[in-house]
């Protein structure tokens, strides 16, 4: 990889006076599971390097008045041995265990999941976030069947966060610093599709940092997510579907659908989840919602499979949501 400066904080001041207002010049090092890769096919080659895992405030899972706060740089393997996430986030959870490897879930960070690059293969082989050739995508006449049946624009990537579609569904916000002072996101809002080359897919600006994740009390809250993988391997899942409800008695009172790897955005399904107030969740009603949710599709010339296994997975998390 290319030679570049390290610098190792302490303090999230410190971290943030080591940044840059352009992309490109320094990158953040957290758990190192994308960024490491990026480096040595030459994707990322930064002129510094700032790693916060030294930064004791961003770190840890707390209880609060306002719900939980996940610490930016919280591994996922501290997410699954966390009692309350267990107890009243098994959207989260079930996310978490979709992430194979041991040394993924000891070394990846919540912050680092929701901040990683596209895995599609035009992007990491150099054609660039888009892979556009005299101004039009290579993706719909070429290889495109992990790619988008949501694409937006010229984005036909697909979102790699295991963790946005069900923080979405619960309707968390991330907490973003600068030198500048703070802000605040809902999840939805953070990530992007990006219209021209040199853009990002996230709305975070160079010079920011993911500190927090703050996520909603969901005690009543029936949520879930479900994921259908090509695999038992250390492989990014083809879709996954994540769902919160509110209920009165055994009725939805309101819902929440995202799907996941569908799209270069997690995808809400705001109709299918609209259609499911007032109604008990039986099969046949996770089913039409499934249906429901892949309407306005647009698969590629090699994708189709993934509306069927989208609409199936929207139906096995609602039904999961509801289980006893």
């Amino acid at each position: 990889m290319q030679s570049f400066e390290y610098a190792s904080p302490t303090t999230l001041q410190e971290a943030l006076s080591l940044l840059s207002t352009q992309w490109g010049e320094v990158d953040i090092l957290a758990g190192g599971t994308d960024l490491l890769a990026l480096m040595k096919d030459y994707i990322h080659t930064p002129k510094r390097v700032v790693n916060i895992k030294g930064i004791k405030e961003l770190g840890g899972i707390q209880q609060t008045s306002a719900g939980l706060r996940i610490g930016a740089i919280v591994t996922i393997r501290e997410l699954l041995e966390n009692e309350l996430v267990q107890k009243e986030y098994p959207a989260l959870i079930q996310a978490a265990r979709g992430i194979r490897g041991m040394q993924l879930r000891n070394m990846g960070t919540i912050g680092g999941d929701l901040c990683q690059r596209p895995r599609c293969w035009y992007f990491r082989n150099g054609f660039g976030l888009l892979a556009l050739k005299d101004g039009k995508s290579l993706i719909p006449d070429g290889e495109n069947r992990y790619h988008a049946i949501f694409p937006q624009g010229q984005a036909y990537f697909v979102s790699a966060s295991s963790f946005g579609p069900p923080l979405i569904a619960l309707g968390a916000r991330v907490k973003l610093a600068s030198t500048g002072g703070t802000r605040e996101l809902p999840v939805e809002q953070f990530f992007v599709a990006p219209q021209r080359e040199g853009e990002r897919e996230i709305a975070l600006k160079p010079n920011e940092i993911l500190t927090e994740i703050l996520v909603p009390p969901a005690k009543g809250v029936r949520n879930a997510t479900y994921e259908i993988r090509p695999d038992e391997g250390v492989n990014w899942p083809l879709v996954t579907a994540s769902v919160a409800l509110r209920m009165e008695g055994n009725r939805v009172a309101s819902a929440r659908i995202v799907m996941g790897h569908v799209g270069p955005t997690p995808v809400q399904a705001v109709k299918a989840a609209a259609w499911l107030k007032g109604k008990q969740i039986t099969e046949a009603v996770a089913e039409e919602a499934g249906r429901r949710a892949v309407e306005g599709a647009k698969p590629l010339s090699q994708n189709g499979y993934k509306v069927q296994l989208a609409q199936v997975a929207v139906k096995r998390a609602l039904l999961a949501a509801v289980a006893k």
